[in-house]
């Protein structure tokens, strides 16, 4: 009789250990799938580290790009200055009259000022009226440049064409601005 006795707690003792082994099996499995969606998220978070890696590269070389632009946009803004100086120290006698005076050789292939109003399209933005001014005021230089003889005797004179073509770097900069400017705004409403 203590034979079926041990025999019976035996098997009460191995079909617990059969229910404990099931449970255990239950939450092996549940550990291994937590363990397959940790190593998917590890390999999510490696690849949006890489794509961080190169956003940060391409701001950098943005950031590069903006300082030079920046040291280009002071520089212009200097020699619009001394432009804005010397337009104001100039005679205001048209350039017409300048022309008439210079030796006659020089007057057949000195360039003739056009009106400005007459061909001067409609400003729609500030930026187009800015450049609209600045041509206007490249007009009137080219005709005060015009006589080389004049030009080279007036002090200051050999400067214009200096400053005329830093007036030109100065608005391709300007455009070239306006441009990245519309081009961020456009990536930054684009996100």
């Amino acid at each position: 009789m203590t034979g079926l006795i041990l025999d019976g707690v035996l098997m009460v003792l191995l079909v617990a250990a059969l229910g404990y082994g099931v449970r255990l099996e239950r939450k092996l499995s549940a550990l291994r799938a937590g363990q397959q969606a940790f190593a998917s998220a590890v390999t999510e978070l490696n690849t949006a580290a890489g794509r961080a890696e190169t956003a940060l590269a391409t701001l950098r070389a943005s950031g590069h790009e903006t300082d030079l632009l920046h040291d280009r946009i002071v520089k212009a803004r200097e020699v619009k200055a001394q432009l804005e100086g010397l337009i104001a120290r100039a005679p205001s006698a048209p350039a017409r009259a300048v022309v008439e005076e210079a030796p006659l050789e020089l007057r057949a292939v000195a360039p003739r000022p056009v009106p400005v109003a007459a061909t001067a399209p409609v400003a729609t933005t500030a930026d187009d009226e800015r450049a609209l001014r600045m041509a206007a005021l490249a007009e009137r230089i080219q005709g005060m440049a015009a006589p080389a003889v004049a030009r080279a005797q007036a002090p200051g004179g050999s400067n214009v064409s200096a400053i005329l073509g830093a007036m030109t770097a100065n608005q391709a900069a300007k455009q070239s601005l306006n441009q990245a400017r519309r081009n961020l705004d456009e990536d930054l409403f684009a996100a």
